[in-house]
């Protein structure tokens, strides 16, 4: 049940990962905070949550399995632009490189014959699934109306009334 030193390595990795990806779900809902968008200021905030309780899962699982996880180096992270959609493409770009680290970790369980850490990682993909098609929606619709700020406004409030979805134990 103990984890071999290449998974070690790989969930020390995901959880330092999914705190970075909380940071920049954090900084993405501070620029469209500046922006004076409430309701996408709110779902990219909530993300950030839920990026944290992501890092939980991946942290509990390891000191289940007698190995104690260190948050590793986390630079701040740089995001540019200046519309809504460059924010939502940064946030897709973050959860595509999050989606091919799972996938590596998958792969790691895989050579490492780790059974164990299976159902955590086939979770973990189905999450990423819906993730970028979710945030792929929203490009898609902010693609539609471009600068039409009535169309912004509508997306936003939308955005605004999503409420967290996801508890401390993931469910």
């Amino acid at each position: 049940m103990h984890l071999s030193p290449a998974m070690q390595k790989v969930l020390n990795e995901q959880v330092t990962l999914e705190l970075e990806a909380s940071l920049v779900y954090l900084q993405l809902s501070i620029q469209l905070d500046d922006l004076d968008l409430p309701g996408m200021t709110r779902w990219m905030r909530a993300q950030s949550e839920e990026e944290q309780v992501h890092a939980a899962k991946f942290t509990q699982h390891c000191l289940d399995r007698g190995f104690t996880p260190q948050i590793g180096d986390i630079a701040a992270p740089k995001v540019s632009g200046s519309q809504p959609i460059d924010y939502f493409k940064a946030a897709l770009a973050h959860e595509e490189k999050v989606s091919e680290s799972i996938r590596n970790l998958y792969r790691t369980a895989q050579s490492e014959a780790d059974l164990d850490v299976l159902p955590l990682l086939h979770w973990f993909i189905d999450e990423q699934v819906e993730e970028e098609s979710s945030i792929s929606e929203i490009i898609g619709r902010l693609e539609r109306v471009g600068t039409d700020g009535a169309g912004v406004l509508r997306i936003d409030s939308e955005l605004g009334s999503r409420h967290p979805d996801i508890t401390a134990d993931g469910e």
